[in-house]
């Protein structure tokens, strides 16, 4: 069984049709992409799978339908969203961001471990634990976000554009971890821009266009695919 289970997703701004319809299915333990062009719909999907905004269809998630929830209920089930622009608290310290990822929860011994594993995943944050979070660079902002999002301990990870205005060392960095987390059994939704590296990293790949799905397979096949590599690999 799929882990997300999304049928007939639709999202609209007044009169705009953002999302028009699509499905998706993410089974427990993949990597799965979603690449497109700008204003092809991918962060209003995320959105409407966090509950951020209103939609129409049905989303299941690990078979209990997530539809007409509030965003805190979908994050205690086991969702977390890194969005579009970090969204940290630029006047909270690097900790208390931190900290602000497990406020849902109450074991607090594990939540030390946690703590202890974001900090390995990125050292940055250990030595900057205390400085104020909008005064980090972009690439330890971005660090910032996915940590604070693992903090929640997700089951599902939905990162939107994590590659966005990254110098290209900060990128692989970034990316770097965001394979380790999937290789330690978070499932990861990933909306990117760059095709080439979210193919190069997912197992699987939905191709986005005016707020439809137009294309899905494997990403290696994908990859190879005339119609992606002319739209998207830039050949």
């Amino acid at each position: 069984m799929s882990l997300l289970a999304v049928r007939g997703l639709r999202v609209a701004y007044g009169g705009i049709q953002a999302v028009r319809g699509i499905d998706l299915d993410i089974a427990q333990g993949e990597l799965v992409c979603l690449i497109g062009p700008n204003g092809a719909g991918k962060s209003s999907t995320l959105r409407g799978l966090m509950g951020l905004v209103g939609h129409e269809g049905q989303v299941h998630f690990d078979g209990a339908c997530l539809t007409g929830r509030a965003t805190h209920e979908i994050a205690t089930r086991g969702i977390a969203l890194v969005p579009e622009g970090r969204g940290i608290f630029g006047r909270l310290t690097v900790a208390e961001n931190l900290a602000m990822g497990a406020y849902s929860r109450r074991d607090h011994a594990a939540i030390r471990v946690d703590m202890a594993h974001v900090h390995a995943l990125f050292p940055r944050l250990e030595e900057r634990r205390d400085q104020l979070a909008g005064t980090l660079s972009g690439g330890e902002q971005q660090m910032l976000a996915i940590a604070r999002a693992l903090m929640g301990r997700p089951r599902l990870l939905l990162l939107d554009e994590p590659s966005m205005g990254l110098a290209p060392l900060m990128v692989r960095r970034i990316y770097e971890t965001v394979t380790t987390v999937a290789r330690e059994g978070v499932t990861i939704l990933l909306v990117e821009q760059n095709a080439h590296l979210a193919l190069r990293i997912s197992q699987r790949a939905y191709v986005m266009e005016s707020g439809s799905i137009s294309l899905s397979g494997n990403s290696p096949e994908l990859a190879m695919d005339t119609r992606i590599r002319a739209a998207y690999l830039g050949e």
